[in-house]
């Protein structure tokens, strides 16, 4: 075995896998258990993803969270986008470090004064609370997670391709929407993914700037866990795993397309010009 890899790190790394994942792997197999108490094992069934089909209150969490993200994500990766393209384009212009301030502080932020602040926004400005300031509270702290993830990608981009471009006629616009937009299309599907994601898996902030009509699915599972987890919360716990995993695999499956193409694009250009 390699010196630098022992059997110590190997058994770090197996306890730190099986506490992270064992637990999600016993919610998946629980969701399928026969009896109603979720401490006895009474055989395998899928009666209670049937009972989740009629459970009102859980699918209309769920409708309102999945709004929430599409929206969020989108803004917040376009938002984010552009703040990254601010920060690794425009050089040393006046305000940067209170810019790059604002755009990265909630990162290190809680999130308990995230919301209460944006509550207290919200109450100032007089919104009603409800879907859009929801909305509004996750762009707000997903923007940063898309900066990030897009400005890395932009950091190692080769700009002479740009140049060539607009050396031939492209305009500015058209050169980002034909040359740069696509070079970068893998960290901004990674962006808006991660973006959803955490807007998907909100407690704390949704809590503060949610009101009537307005529960999202993380808020809902949270209070009835409170009164004693159900085999449907299993079973929507389930479900939920299964979105983000498909997710994370299409997202794979569409960066690794998008790498390749790149590579032959450019052998075929060097070829070309030699």
């Amino acid at each position: 075995m390699n010196k630098n890899f022992s059997w110590f790190n190997l058994t770090s790394i197996t306890f730190g896998f099986a506490f992270l994942y064992i637990p999600i792997l016993l919610l998946v197999i629980f969701s399928f258990n026969e009896s109603k108490l979720v401490t006895v094992w009474a055989g395998w069934s899928t009666k209670w993803y049937s009972a989740l089909l009629e459970n009102q209150a859980l699918k209309d969490a769920a409708w309102v969270t999945i709004r929430v993200g599409l929206v969020s994500a989108t803004v917040a990766t376009a938002l984010g986008t552009l703040a990254a393209i601010t920060l690794v384009r425009m050089g040393r212009f006046p305000g940067r470090t209170l810019f790059s301030g604002m755009i990265f502080a909630p990162l290190v932020m809680p999130e308990v004064i995230i919301g209460l602040s944006l509550l207290l926004l919200f109450v100032a400005m007089g919104l009603d609370r409800g879907f859009w300031t929801i909305t509004l509270a996750h762009i707000t702290f997903t923007m940063c997670y898309a900066a990030v993830v897009v400005q890395a990608r932009l950091q190692d981009f080769d700009k002479s391709v740009e140049e060539a471009a607009m050396d031939l006629g492209a305009t500015p616009i058209n050169t980002f929407f034909q040359v740069t937009l696509p070079i970068i299309a893998p960290s901004v599907i990674s962006a808006w993914l991660l973006s959803f994601t955490l807007s998907l898996d909100d407690l704390v902030i949704s809590s503060f700037a949610t009101g009537p009509g307005a529960t999202t699915l993380p808020m809902k599972i949270y209070s009835q866990v409170r009164l004693g987890v159900t085999p449907e919360i299993n079973a929507i716990s389930t479900i939920l795993i299964g979105v983000v995993t498909i997710g994370l695999l299409l997202a794979s499956y569409v960066t690794k397309r998008q790498t390749e193409r790149a590579e032959r694009e450019r052998r075929k250009a060097f070829g070309a010009a030699g």
